[in-house]
């Protein structure tokens, strides 16, 4: 046993030495970050809408930086709960009066440009 124990200890030097080369190794080297995709940054910015969905209970607030033509409600059964055709506001709000807890709006601008959105009210 006595052997042993020399061998023990005169490997233990070599033990530590490589662990200290192993963890400055691992941890010296630089992190590498997912590249960034600038196609879905421009994706998104084009994407911003011109218009924002308020929610406060059963009231539900949409304000746009442009004119709103028409907006459209339903929920996921397909049931449509609100249809306003020439609104021509910049701002349109609504009770909704079923118990429902998601919904989906579409609204399309004076441009022409039509959004949809699913919204959920409390």
């Amino acid at each position: 046993m006595l052997k042993d124990e020399k061998v023990y200890s005169m490997m233990r030097p070599f033990i530590c030495i490589l662990f200290v080369i192993f963890s400055l190794t691992c941890f010296s080297l630089p992190p590498k970050a997912q590249p960034v995709n600038t196609s879905v940054l421009k994706e998104n910015e084009k994407n911003n809408k011109p218009y924002r969905i308020l929610t406060s209970g059963k009231l539900v607030t949409i304000k746009s930086s442009k004119t709103i033509r028409n907006v459209l409600v339903w929920t996921p059964g397909g049931n449509r709960i609100i249809e306003e055709k020439n609104v021509n506001t910049t701002s349109y709000n609504f009770r909704i009066t079923v118990n429902e807890k998601i919904f989906f709006i579409m609204v399309q601008l004076v441009d022409g440009k039509t959004y949809s959105e699913k919204i959920g009210v409390q």
